[in-house]
C-alpha cells in the first residue's frame, strides 16, 4: 500500500483579551473581562481609586504566525494602570510574522496607563505591531514601548529580522498622534548609523497626551538631558524619544520618566530595576 506523505501545520499561539471599566462609588470596578487561547488578565489588588490589569501570554513569548489581541476599554471617570508580567519576547521565526494588535477606548475624564515591559527581539524574529487609540477631549491617556535588540547581558544581538511598530492615537475623532516604525533586513547595519540608533541595543517610546503635557515638560527634561534622548511638547501632546546601551540602562531612565508622568506615583509592582 502506497504511504500518502500528510503534511501538518506547525502550531501556533493565538490570544485575545478584552477589558472594561466602570466608575462605581467612586472607584474604578470591573465591567467586562474575556480572555480567550494564550491571553489572560490579571488584576492585582489596588489602594487607591484605580485598577491595575496584568496582562499575560502564557505561551511563554511569540514567533511567527502568531497572534495576540487586546482590548481595553475605560468608562467615564476611570483610571487604569496596564501593563506586563514580563518582558515579552519574540523568538526567530522560520516562517511568518508574529501579530499583536491592541486597542484602547479612554472615555470622559478617565485616564490609561499603558505600561508594558519591554519587549526583546532575538535574532531572526519578526513581528508587527499595532497600537490603536481612541480618546475623549477630556481624557489622559500616557503610552510606552520599550525595544531591546537581544540580551546584551547574555552576549544575544539581533542582527537580522522585522520589526514594524504603527501607532494611531485619535483624540475626539481626530488623528493627533500617528507613527510607523520599520526595521528590516540588516538591522544590525541600520541601527548602527547615527541618524538612527548610534548603534544602541535598546530605546523606547513615551507618549503623554493631556491637560498636563506643558507642565511634563519641564519635568521630564532635567531627567532626560544626561542621555541619549529628546522630548518635544505640542499643544496637549508630550513625546519622549530615549536609546540606551542596554536594557538595565534604558530602565535607569525609563522609571524616573514614567513616575514624574505619573503625577509622583510608581511603576507597577511587576517592574523592577
Amino acid at each position: 500500500m502506497a504511504l500518502t506523505a500528510i503534511g501538518t501545520r506547525p502550531q501556533r499561539a493565538r490570544g485575545r483579551g478584552h477589558l472594561a471599566a466602570k466608575s462605581l462609588g467612586g472607584r474604578t470596578r470591573l465591567a467586562e473581562l474575556f480572555q480567550e487561547g494564550a491571553a489572560k488578565i490579571r488584576l492585582p489588588e489596588t489602594f487607591d481609586s484605580s485598577m491595575e490589569a496584568v496582562i499575560i501570554n502564557t505561551a511563554g513569548g511569540l514567533t511567527g504566525g502568531d497572534r495576540m489581541d487586546w482590548s481595553i476599554v475605560a468608562g467615564p471617570g476611570t483610571r487604569i494602570d496596564v501593563t506586563t508580567q514580563a518582558c515579552e519576547k519574540i523568538y526567530k521565526a522560520s516562517s511568518d510574522t508574529a501579530e499583536v494588535g491592541t486597542s484602547i477606548s479612554v472615555g470622559s475624564g478617565a485616564r490609561v496607563d499603558w505600561l508594558p515591559q519591554e519587549t526583546i527581539l532575538f535574532e531572526r524574529a519578526s513581528l508587527s505591531r499595532r497600537l490603536d487609540v481612541e480618546l475623549d477631549e477630556t481624557a489622559e491617556f500616557l503610552a510606552i514601548e520599550a525595544i531591546l535588540l537581544g540580551r546584551k547581558a547574555m552576549g544575544e544581538a539581533m542582527a537580522e529580522g522585522l520589526f514594524r511598530d504603527r501607532w494611531r492615537i485619535r483624540r475626539s475623532g481626530c488623528l493627533i498622534h500617528a507613527e510607523e516604525l520599520r526595521l528590516d533586513g540588516d538591522i544590525a547595519a541600520l541601527t548602527a548609523k547615527s541618524a538612527v540608533l548610534g548603534g544602541q541595543v535598546a530605546f523606547a517610546t513615551v507618549l503623554y497626551t493631556g491637560a498636563l503635557a506643558e507642565t511634563y515638560l519641564s519635568r521630564v527634561r532635567p531627567l532626560v538631558e544626561a542621555h541619549m534622548a529628546g522630548a518635544s511638547q505640542w499643544k496637549d501632546k508630550l513625546v519622549l524619544r530615549l536609546a540606551a546601551a542596554d536594557g538595565f540602562a534604558l530602565r535607569k531612565v525609563l522609571i524616573p520618566v514614567i513616575s514624574t508622568l505619573r503625577n509622583g506615583a510608581p511603576v507597577p509592582k511587576v517592574w523592577n530595576l
